[in-house]
């Protein structure tokens, strides 16, 4: 069992003794030797540095004045700044001299050995490297004299790396020249190279190499499974038998659909509303905890969408590949105005009359017959078409009634009809069902949330804090260069009302490219879902007070697969009643139970593990999330810089999204791509922030100043700059400004099928060597 010296440390807390025996067990490490003699030697190294002190046989957590835990930010330049979790804490400078062998990206704990003064920061060593970023590198491969060395592609990674021939590439000559995929065998010792092995050789560079096996092999992404998992997935029951709806609804009879790849839907009108049916795959009676299945699932923690590859978490299970399947279905009634009245959550078994991609379900709600490539024909019954038609019915119904932010973008449909990973619904123009699907998916993970937290059982919920007021200055900054009013409610704190008056403003713009510049960026500035214990707000869904679960998708996200599995123990295990002498007990599948239960429900044995389960798993869940919004964001980032690649040369018109001392941001319109404008590169003048008072100059301003011409360059312009140049690998673009008189007319707006989650998260994740200067005020003596 691998572990981290960060997973180590999080065993200890609150000045607490602990065995080497319960970390063993919270760390999961079988009892084989060679793991347990790891642990013994990583408890026994970190008592020897001062992290740790051990008292008879146990250990505790020294906490030192001056020591702080972040992780290392680096530039090409060899300068690195560590960054604290915690929303305002100031970022610590380290020296290349004083890195003791960290990387970029590393989790560290740091010594602080200058205060900041003014605006400078911090200065610190790093005392010990708590996690490691890069267990895998993109490297090209170079002969220096009689050994193999890899050069790490990002350039942050200031080192070679040596390289050892294994039974996969015995001949390191083969790889000379070429990009390869390589897994470090030991990092850096004292003066001593790190050493490391080829998993794969990619091809001669970046640029030639598939951008899917990029992405993959820099966030190290399993792409096979293991063959206890294959034969485990295999081995499964290929329909529903008869000794499986013991104890289950049988519901095979009642009309039911699947639209693209969300939980199956019935509907039924009724004399109340609506009787509405969200039908979840019960992956859960399928994988067992602890079993080779689960054990695939615990290492991937979520599937990754990756344009048109998927890497799932589990291997193809073709019980759910049939019609009929074991479900576990969230039965809820509404009134006419879509407003939930009660609910039921109920194991289940169906039968899935049609299964029907996004666009043929649009299709038969625009009453076309044909069908396009993305939407193979097949026939469709007239039952179908209506439970189409009350699926769109009823999601709109809920959408008037959410206090949800939502977003109508020119973009495909995500894989997964949910908030996605920045909390917010974003609806393919065309594809106006995919927002419907949507709706009664989130209303399904309400009410899974809410019976959780009435019955009082320990769960996982999400939870999504408002974007830092910083960035929402910076946008409100950009809309009001429009003419667009940005009053918020409470000052200096936005609102989820706030946005939706502001969108409504946008809406109104009369062009739509513009609309969508401002939508994206709206989208960039939301930081993503987190896991937490404990019911939160969650602020894109419009949710302060209500709490809210993801678990719709078990098949794809393991705390879906979690929350399954903790119904499926209260449905079998839960007391009903405070003791066996009352009579009726209150049914713990229905929403009616909620307000009447004022005792434990789960046995307390029971509930200790959950919990203890549940804080074992959440820090994991939320790294899994973040790992993948970076896979997502570089995949697009390399598409949207092939594209870009291929045009370079061409003029576009875009708008002006950001100034810096440094030059602007521009957005190219319809493209929704974004590229740097440099001050360098306006050859007509000396630009500069203006003269405040005739004095100093501002740090942060909206625009750019000609000294001699006086000419401006000013946020929310829209501009026409040329494609000077791509660093395809760091997904970099480079602009010029080009002046009116200086190109003739016709010049795009192209229209291109390139969307995003996002238009602001580079390759390289950090900001530019230029950029970190300017924000930190480096003093390089």
């Amino acid at each position: 069992m691998e572990f981290s010296i960060t997973q180590l440390l999080e065993n200890f807390s609150d000045d607490k003794l602990v065995t080497p025996k319960a970390i063993e067990k919270k760390l999961g490490i079988s009892d084989d030797n060679k793991s347990v003699r790891r642990l013994q030697v990583a408890l026994d190294a970190l008592e020897k540095i001062g992290i740790l002190e051990k008292d008879k046989g146990r250990y505790r957590r020294i906490q030192e004045e001056g020591l702080i835990e972040g992780r290392l930010r680096c530039s090409s330049k060899g300068f690195c700044f560590a960054i604290q979790d915690s929303e305002g804490a100031e970022d610590i400078y380290v020296r290349e001299s004083r890195l003791s062998n960290a990387w970029n990206g590393d989790r560290v704990l740091v010594r602080v050995t200058k205060d900041g003064v003014r605006r400078r920061s911090p200065e610190g060593e790093v005392r010990l490297i708590l996690e490691r970023s890069n267990p895998t590198l993109l490297s090209t491969v170079k002969l220096v004299e009689d050994s193999y060395r890899a050069v790490p592609l990002d350039d942050r990674l200031l080192f070679e790396v040596e390289l050892v021939p294994d039974d996969e590439t015995p001949d390191l000559s083969a790889a000379l020249g070429k990009l390869v995929h390589l897994e470090m065998v030991r990092f850096s010792l004292g003066n001593h190279l790190p050493l490391g092995r080829i998993l794969q050789i990619l091809g001669d560079d970046a640029e030639s190499t598939n951008d899917i096996d990029l992405v993959c092999c820099k966030h190290n992404l399993p792409r096979r499974f293991s063959a206890k998992a294959l034969t485990a997935a295999a081995s499964l029951p290929r329909g529903v038998r008869k000794a499986d709806l013991k104890h289950r609804l049988d519901l095979r009879k009642t009309l039911t659909v699947r639209v693209g790849n969300a939980s199956a839907i019935s509907i039924v009108a009724s004399e109340s509303g609506w009787d509405l049916g969200v039908h979840i795959p019960d992956v859960a009676t399928y994988v067992g905890a602890g079993s080779a299945l689960d054990m695939e699932a615990r290492k991937r923690l979520r599937s990754f969408f990756l344009g048109d590859t998927v890497l799932p978490m589990l291997p193809e299970m073709n019980v759910f590949n049939q019609p009929e399947y074991l479900t576990m279905s969230v039965l809820i009634k509404l009134d006419h105005e879509g407003n939930l009245l009660s609910f039921e959550i109920q194991p289940s078994a169906i039968l899935v009359r049609a299964n029907l991609s996004y666009q043929r379900a649009q299709q038969i709600l625009d009453g076309k017959d044909t069908v396009d490539e993305d939407a193979p024909s097949q026939e469709i019954d007239t039952e179908v078409e209506e439970l189409v038609h009350l699926i769109a019915k009823v999601g709109a119904l809920l959408q008037e009634s959410s206090n949800a932010i939502r977003l109508v973008l020119p973009q495909t449909p995500s894989q997964e009809a949910d908030e996605g990973v920045r909390g917010i619904t974003v609806v393919p123009l065309t594809l106006p069902i995919s927002g419907a699907v949507t709706e009664v998916m989130i209303l399904a993970n309400k009410a899974i949330a809410s019976h959780l937290q009435s019955l009082g059982i320990p769960s996982i919920y999400l939870r999504q804090v408002p974007p830092d007021q910083g960035k929402v200055d910076d946008w409100t900054k950009l809309l009001e260069s429009m003419g667009i009013s940005t009053p918020l409610e409470i000052p200096d704190q936005v609102q989820v009302a706030d946005i939706h008056n502001i969108l409504q403003q946008v809406n109104q713009l009369e062009q739509d490219t513009t609309q969508d510049i401002l939508k994206y960026l709206l989208l960039s500035m939301f930081k993503t879902n987190e896991y937490v214990l404990t019911p939160s707000l969650h602020f894109g869904l419009g949710l302060i007070d209500q709490p809210y679960v993801h678990g719709v998708f078990p098949q794809n996200h393991y705390g879906d697969l979690l929350i399954q599995r903790i119904l499926h123990t209260v449905f079998e295990e839960g007391r009903d009643r405070r003791s066996i002498r009352i009579k009726d007990g209150v049914n713990l599948r229905s929403s009616s139970a909620h307000g009447q239960v004022n005792w434990s429900v789960l046995p307390p044995e029971t509930e200790r593990q959950l919990i203890e389960d549940l804080e074992a798993i959440v820090l994991k869940l939320n790294q899994a999330d973040a790992l993948y919004h970076r896979s997502i964001s570089d995949l697009d980032g390399l598409r949207k810089a092939e594209f870009m690649r291929s045009h370079t040369g061409e003029n576009f018109y875009g708008i002006i999204t950001s100034v810096q001392s440094y030059g602007f941001f521009v957005e190219i319109e319809s493209l929704l791509v974004e590229g740097l404008v440099h001050v360098s590169s306006l050859k007509d003048d000396w630009y500069e922030f203006p003269l405040i008072n005739g004095k100093g100059r501002a740090r942060a301003s909206t625009l750019l100043v000609g000294r001699r011409s006086g000419r401006q360059y000013c946020l929310g312009d829209r501009v026409k700059v040329q494609v000077k140049g791509v660093d395809y690998y760091r997904q970099q673009i480079d602009l010029v400004a080009v002046s009116p008189q200086s190109t003739p007319e016709g010049d795009r707006p192209l229209q291109a099928e390139i969307t995003a989650e996002s238009n602001s998260d580079a390759m390289s994740n950090s900001m530019s060597d230029e950029e970190m200067e300017d924000e930190f005020e480096l003093d390089e003596e």
